[in-house]
């Protein structure tokens, strides 16, 4: 497509350091957002009227799109103060508009509900996908262990269901359910020894292929895919623009390959990328509501209750979603955005309880409920899990970046579906002996959360009875079993091999978070969490067993809950990786139904947020975002610098003179050629070269549109037509090529600040209002520019890290 020949070449993604971005105020029209074709540039009078017609627009007319122009360009940052100006002037449009006529007011209230609408929608698809991930994933996962010879689509618990003559003790087995190694050899592993190496073998191999087949489509067809997705949506809800990473593909090939990641046995779970997939179905279906898909601070309203949608599904927590939204995930979170969370994650929580992906009318796997009364001087075990959680995160924070630094700037990086492949290798091999580590962490946080009842069998209930004898499974009377309840061998069995599972869980956890496949950290941090829980459980149990004199523990009472000990565990691991306080213990009591155990969660988690801040105040994501070199300006982090706006600014003393306009002087070659030769978003206008008295700030894409407009649609413009920023024409000869006036598209107002500003106000002033960049001047003379990544930059170099890391505005 022809462009003109000046700008093409010359105008990228916005990564330059020395990229200038655009600044824009209430007072400019953003109604129509490009000048109208029916303006004349020529005309000699001064006052114009250029919103007398908003129905043209230059875009459709111009027979070409221009390459690289749009909205805003990828990997750059939305104006804010752009951005809810244009909302409220065509709030203030409508308004005006339905006092005067039925169908308009029609139109108005329309336009109101829309909103709740699109949060209807988007709590609808995100259900509906959120349980078919679960049930395919549940059968996957049931894959590598056997099939069903009813139908091979049943996994092995509802295979079984139907299976009236099994026994409790053997719940897990029924003759219609079986293994692969009873299908390839005819017995099964408890028969002969060589059967337990064919299902190992095909258990490898089944994790392989669903491995292999997650990160090739992720490689093939998404490349936005891959990880959690959380840092992402965290920058993008601050402002910046990551095309494609929302958009349908990514949406699709998340959503299998996420089936195929967490069937494959890796270490990771579909929390994270289950909020990626309900930002993708808000992206989606904000293109059929016109305002939301205009206006890209109205859509990050949405993306903000989207967040809210995809923990809600994951957990079965519309409060916690919320909650979680407002506290880590969001940058700008209004008032009627909390309510529309709130209904949205409702909608997406019925929607998936009305699914029923795990047959238990329950939104999660590891739905507890627990009536247990906790003891004061529980509060020292709870606390000291609240200091392991603390110490888990800073580690695990720290290791992974360390990992993903390697990668990212080694030729590991360049081998993806490799490393993959030698991942899942040595977590299935490694996996499948103990029976803790081969069952999927869900399930097994399930098994950790759970009490004990009198008839289960399994190994963490292998209690011996009052006599000492050891049994199978708890036969003696209520009574008898809550007074006394020594361990028996099996547990201890259990304990060890949840020992070990702990550390394979903690190591491998590193090196799987930030692969080419959809890996999300809730789920393997919470399991972390409930086995070291779970050890100081019976711990504490079988303490109290022998310690029966203690004043709070008498000998009729069952005074530990182990299971709880888990919880606790769970909730402490995860707060120490993400952060999370307020939403995390909602989101903990939502899965557990208790109100009683609200205080150990909270001193779990508080202790645990304490501990891993004292290694470093970031979280995981957070981490990730400054890895990838976002341009995230942290409202938790507080700048306390004694620094000025002079030492920020730029052009310094060392840099070429700023590239500014002249209100009046210039030519449309002129303007031209300061368009090719820079790849900044805007220039600011100034009276003239040498008063570089400050009049307003223009958009480079508002300034490209109205000169091709002006060369394509206004005769007699040619390449010395003058290029004015004034309201009037000043007197020319009849000789002279008609000028092109361009005032309206001149923000009048930019946000300015003085050399003498504290960099910490100026610091305040971005994040609230959530600018690009302000002028720095003196007495009005313009001396330079402050932009977002100078300041990122600035913040990085006071805090001691690489400056350089920062790679976007």
């Amino acid at each position: 497509m022809e462009n003109g020949g000046f700008y093409h070449d010359h105008y990228h993604s916005g990564s330059s350091d020395d990229e200038l971005v655009d600044i824009s105020d209430a007072t400019l029209d953003f109604s129509g957002d490009v000048p109208p074709l029916d303006h004349d540039y020529s005309a000699d009078h001064c006052k114009v009227d250029w919103r007398s017609n908003k129905s043209f627009k230059l875009m459709d007319i111009l027979d070409d799109t221009v390459p690289g122009i749009g909205t805003y360009e990828d990997f750059n940052t939305i104006d804010w103060v752009r951005e809810k100006s244009k909302d409220r002037d065509r709030h203030r449009e409508i308004t005006s508009r339905s006092k005067h006529s039925k169908l308009a007011l029609l139109f108005s209230v329309s336009d109101a509900f829309s909103g709740w609408l699109l949060m209807l929608l988007i709590g609808l698809m995100s259900g509906a996908l959120a349980g078919g991930i679960d049930i395919a994933s549940h059968w996957m996962t049931d894959l590598k262990e056997g099939v069903c010879m009813n139908g091979f689509w049943f996994n092995h618990e509802d295979c079984c269901w139907t299976y009236n003559n099994t026994s409790f003790s053997e719940r897990d087995k029924c003759p219609q359910w079986r293994s692969w190694a009873e299908l390839m050899v005819g017995v099964s592993e408890d028969v002969a020894g060589y059967a337990y190496v064919v299902s190992h073998f095909m258990y490898v191999c089944w994790a392989l292929l669903f491995s292999f087949l997650a990160v090739s489509l992720v490689r093939s067809f998404a490349p936005y895919a891959c990880g959690s997705g959380i840092p992402e949506i965290k920058t993008i809800l601050s402002g910046f623009i990551i095309r494609g990473y929302l958009g349908k593909w990514t949406l699709i090939i998340k959503t299998i390959t996420l089936v195929l990641a967490v069937s494959s046995g890796l270490s990771l779970g579909k929390e994270g990328p289950l909020v990626h997939v309900a930002c993708c179905c808000a992206n989606i279906l904000c293109h059929f509501f016109t305002k939301y898909r205009r206006n890209e601070a109205k859509r990050r309203e949405v993306l903000s209750a989207a967040s809210a949608v995809g923990v809600s599904v994951a957990f079965g927590a519309p409060i916690g979603g919320v909650l979680f939204s407002l506290e880590e995930v969001s940058y700008y979170f209004p008032l009627k955005t909390l309510w529309r969370s709130f209904f949205a994650a409702l909608v997406a929580a019925f929607t998936l309880r009305s699914i029923n992906p795990f047959g238990n009318s329950r939104l999660v796997l590891f739905y507890v409920e627990f009536h247990t009364p906790w003891h004061f001087l529980e509060l020292i075990p709870f606390i000291l899990l609240g200091i392991f959680g603390g110490l888990w995160g800073a580690f695990f924070i720290r290791a992974n970046i360390a990992w993903c630094r390697l990668r990212k700037n080694t030729r590991l990086g360049h081998y993806p579906v490799l490393e993959v492949i030698a991942v899942t290798l040595i977590t299935a091999f490694l996996a499948f002996p103990n029976e803790y580590t081969r069952m999927s962490s869900s399930t097994l946080i399930s098994e950790l959360f759970n009490d004990c009842g009198l008839l289960d069998s399994s190994k963490l209930c292998n209690y011996t009875s009052i006599s000492g004898s050891s049994t199978g499974s708890v036969n003696e009377t209520v009574a008898n079993v809550l007074a006394d309840r020594p361990a028996g061998p099996r547990l201890y069995t259990a304990m060890w091999q949840l020992a070990l599972a702990l550390v394979f869980k903690m190591i491998i956890t590193v090196a799987t978070f930030g692969m080419k496949v959809p890996s999300g950290l809730f789920i393997p941090s919470m399991a972390v969490g409930a086995i070291a829980g779970r050890l100081l459980g019976v711990g504490m149990e079988q303490l109290a067993i022998y310690h029966h004199d203690w004043s709070w523990c008498s000998p009729e009472t069952d005074c530990i809950t182990p299971g709880l000990y888990a919880m606790v565990g769970a909730a402490a691991c995860l707060g120490g990786v993400t952060r999370m306080t307020v939403s995390l213990v909602v989101i903990m009591f939502e899965l557990t139904g208790g109100l009683e155990y609200i205080v150990p969660l909270m001193a779990a988690a508080m202790t645990s947020k304490w501990v891993a801040d004292a290694f470093g105040r970031e979280s995981i994501y957070e981490a990730h975002i400054r890895l990838n070199g976002y341009p995230f300006l942290e409202a938790k982090e507080e700048f306390r610098h004694k620094t000025l706006a002079t030492d920020v600014m730029r052009p310094r003393k060392s840099n070429p003179p700023l590239s500014v306009l002249t209100q009046s002087g210039m030519t449309v070659e002129e303007v031209e050629r300061v368009i090719a030769d820079t790849s900044y978003s805007g220039f600011p206008v100034v009276l003239s070269q040498q008063s570089q008295r400050l009049v307003g700030f223009v958009l480079r894409r508002d300034l490209i549109i109205s000169l091709d407009n002006a060369r394509r649609h206004q005769e007699g413009v040619v390449s010395v037509s003058s290029v004015l920023f004034t309201e009037c024409n000043p007197p020319t000869s009849a000789s002279t090529p008609p000028s092109v006036r361009l005032h309206s598209i001149l923000d009048l107002s930019p946000f300015t600040v003085t050399v003498h500003t504290p960099m910490e106000i100026v610091v305040d002033i971005f994040r609230k209002l959530g600018l690009r960049q302000c002028l720095v001047t003196q007495n009005g003379r313009l001396l330079g520019i402050i932009t977002k990544k100078d300041i990122l930059k600035h913040m990085a170099q006071m805090a001691n890290r690489d400056p350089d890391s920062i790679l976007f505005n």
